[in-house]
């Protein structure tokens, strides 16, 4: 088995580490604070840094909140670029900057390894599931030797192009999965304060041409007052930004992406920013004057 490395291990690091330790490869593991001891129990090592991770694996897996964050984690003191040798592979599956990855990526480069963006979408149910969606920034041939470890994370493993078009595959499932939570939003809105039953509503447009997995698992989010997150939405904020700079630095108008992250705002605003991006229903709720339904 091939020996690898897992960092930050929160509501997504930690069961994606632990599917790497079930299929029995020897995995070494660092966090920001104490290692899951579900972890520990099924095998995985303790370490002190991230440098000493990369000391240890051959392959070395990121699972970190924001590009600043990466950063810090690849080249602050004890690194992971401090303890690489020739040879081996970073694959940051954290959602961060497209421009940034390139960079990051030709830093590891020099020392003579192997870097992959691998951002992923499914949310804590996925990661929990295995049922993630892989979206590969990489060579063709780094890649091939990591799919078979990606493929026992996730189920929809796509390698998009070089360094970089990974983390702007992200970027677009966001937009949409943000436009989405939007549209489910305004449409449970509507019918609540139209009168109808949002959850019978709901239930109805699951048979037609409305059905989403948005609608689906957020839309019963919605309904149930559910918003312990799966998903903060102070992370799609950082995914928004991410979109909505880009956008600006190429020249874009990205008007509906904008009223999302406007969206959020108002639900951060509100001291809400920790709860789940379903929870962005609660902007609409706010200038309406009406809840979709009661808690």
């Amino acid at each position: 088995m091939t020996t690898l490395g897992f960092i930050g291990l929160g509501i997504m690091g930690a069961p994606m580490a632990g599917h790497l330790l079930a299929a029995g490869h020897t995995v070494y593991l660092n966090t920001r604070g104490a290692v899951p001891a579900q972890l520990l129990e099924a095998g995985g090592h303790a370490c002190a840094s991230a440098k000493e991770v990369a000391q240890k694996a051959d392959i070395i897996f990121l699972m970190l909140p924001d590009t600043p964050d990466v950063e810090l984690v690849l080249f602050g003191a004890n690194g992971v670029a401090g303890g690489l040798s020739a040879g081996k592979t970073v694959v940051d599956m954290s959602s961060i900057s497209p421009m940034e990855t390139k960079a990051f990526a030709a830093k590891i480069n020099a020392l003579a390894c192997q870097y992959m963006d691998a951002p992923v979408s499914g949310g804590e149910v996925g990661a929990k599931a295995a049922s993630l969606t892989i979206m590969v920034g990489a060579q063709e041939a780094t890649f091939n030797a990591v799919l078979p470890l990606l493929q026992l994370m996730g189920k929809n493993i796509t390698l998009v192009g070089g360094n970089g078009d990974g983390q702007t595959c992200k970027v677009a499932n966001q937009i949409i999965v943000a436009l989405n939570i939007a549209a489910v939003g305004e449409a449970l809105l509507f019918a609540s304060k139209a009168g109808a039953d949002p959850a019978k509503v709901r239930q109805a447009l699951m048979g037609g041409f409305a059905a989403s997995r948005i609608l689906e698992v957020h839309g019963e989010r919605m309904v149930k007052r559910t918003f312990n997150p799966g998903f903060r939405i102070s992370l799609h904020q950082k995914d928004l930004n991410l979109a909505l700079s880009g956008a600006k630095a190429m020249g874009l108008a990205l008007p509906q992406t904008a009223g999302a992250a406007q969206l959020m705002q108002v639900c951060a605003a509100h001291d809400m920013a920790g709860l789940d991006h379903s929870a962005l229903v609660r902007a609409l709720e706010i200038m309406g004057a009406h809840e979709v339904a009661k808690a």
